[in-house]
């Protein structure tokens, strides 16, 4: 029995299989002619939300790849769907894991705010993403399907890893207070202070993943490394894997980029991936602040090569953070001994095994483009300077 093709099904057949910018337009005045097509084409959405989770994509893998291919309206659209579907599912998204559930916490808070209510909107997407007429609408729609359809299928993370040690509830008032410390530290004017504060954030990493490594020993939990995704954005996109790679290294974990979709997996224990990002993430935003006013600095004289000055200054500062962070790391491996030294081992050997599973084939890729010796001479200096204090010895 034949029927006859949907609204939404032909605008999908018009749109979403070219490339065209007319056959975008040609999608959207099917929807834009149709009010009642607007539920169904919600529906339709969500289900594209889905088939991105069967092949391996995360919440904030999902919104980091629009925002890096569409515009903020795709971003709230694609929101609004995201957070849809796990209402829609909400019993699927309990047992998908705490990194999951903390990924849409973020995500309804973001849209809460972009939306300048409390709360979030319908399947509509009515609140969520404000809109001037149909046509606009479902050609902003139309887009962002276009792209989910299209996403490639990527490396699973097991949503039931890394279990925590013997059933132990996330820290979260210790993680809330690392954070604090590394924003202070970031914001102030005062060597000394972010010298003090960067400390005091590392040996609370540091205590944080000691104590849950011996508590995991100690009790014969199962505990095993899982991993996340990790955004590395343009522009040097090449010069910041770089630096996320040294700090996974020194931090007992292993980074694996994905030039083409603008991230990096890290795999590890969940207190170290933890630090990973803690750190990652302040390193990046010190080497934003100490670029922007050494290249200040630099034009100022008269210099203006811009694009490649910074090429060259984010390269040396990934060099030179990973060569003081390996010397740290080797000094706390020497520095142990005791019943951590095995754990340490031990954990050192699933971690490799767990990212030779997820990744039997990849390749190294070199730094390009670095010319310029002011900019590797500053980033160099820049480095030094950074706020990096190793972990604590181990004892």
């Amino acid at each position: 029995m034949s029927s006859t093709p949907s609204t939404v099904e032909r605008a999908f057949e018009a749109a979403l299989y070219a490339d065209s910018d007319a056959a975008l337009d040609t999608g959207a005045s099917l929807l834009a002619s149709d009010p009642a097509s607007d539920a169904e084409l919600a529906r339709r959405g969500e289900e594209f939300i889905e088939g991105a989770w069967r092949r391996g994509w995360q919440p904030a893998d999902v919104v980091r790849i629009v925002r890096r291919e569409l515009d903020d309206t795709h971003v709230r659209l694609v929101s609004t769907l995201i957070l849809d579907e796990s209402r829609r599912n909400e019993r699927n998204e309990q047992a998908r894991g705490p990194r999951w559930t903390a990924q849409l916490e973020e995500l309804a808070a973001e849209a809460a705010e972009a939306a300048g209510t409390s709360g979030t909107s319908g399947a509509s997407g009515r609140k969520a993403s404000p809109r001037t007429d149909r046509f606009s609408y479902a050609t902003a729609v139309l887009g962002l399907y276009r792209l989910l359809l299209r996403l490639p299928s990527i490396e699973p993370l097991d949503v039931d890893a890394p279990k925590r040690a013997a059933g132990a509830p996330k820290d979260s008032r210790m993680l809330t207070r690392i954070r604090a410390l590394l924003a202070k530290a970031e914001a102030t004017g005062f060597p000394e202070e972010a010298e003090a504060l960067s400390a005091k954030a590392q040996e609370l990493m540091a205590r944080h993943s000691i104590d849950e490594a011996l508590l995991a020993a100690r009790t014969h939990a199962k505990d095993a490394p899982g991993a996340c995704r990790i955004g590395v954005d343009p522009p040097y996109e090449t010069a910041k894997a770089v630096l996320l790679d040294a700090v996974s290294g020194a931090n007992r974990c292993r980074a694996v980029w994905n030039e083409a979709l603008g991230f990096s997996t890290v795999v590890g224990f969940e207190p170290d991936l933890e630090a990973v990002e803690l750190l990652y993430t302040s390193l990046l935003v010190q080497a934003t602040a100490a670029m922007t006013k050494a290249e200040a600095a630099q034009r100022a004289g008269g210099r203006k090569r811009t694009k490649s000055f910074r090429q060259s200054f984010l390269a040396a500062y990934a060099h030179r953070i990973g060569d003081r962070l390996a010397e740290a790391a080797e000094g706390q491996v020497t520095a142990g001994e005791g019943e951590l030294l095995p754990v340490l081992a031990a954990r050192d050997v699933a971690v490799a095994d767990e990212t030779e599973r997820m990744f039997p084939a990849t390749v190294t890729t070199r730094l390009r483009g670095v010319n310029d010796a002011a900019g590797w001479e500053e980033g160099a200096a820049a480095a030094d300077r950074a706020q990096v204090r190793a972990r604590p010895p181990l004892r």
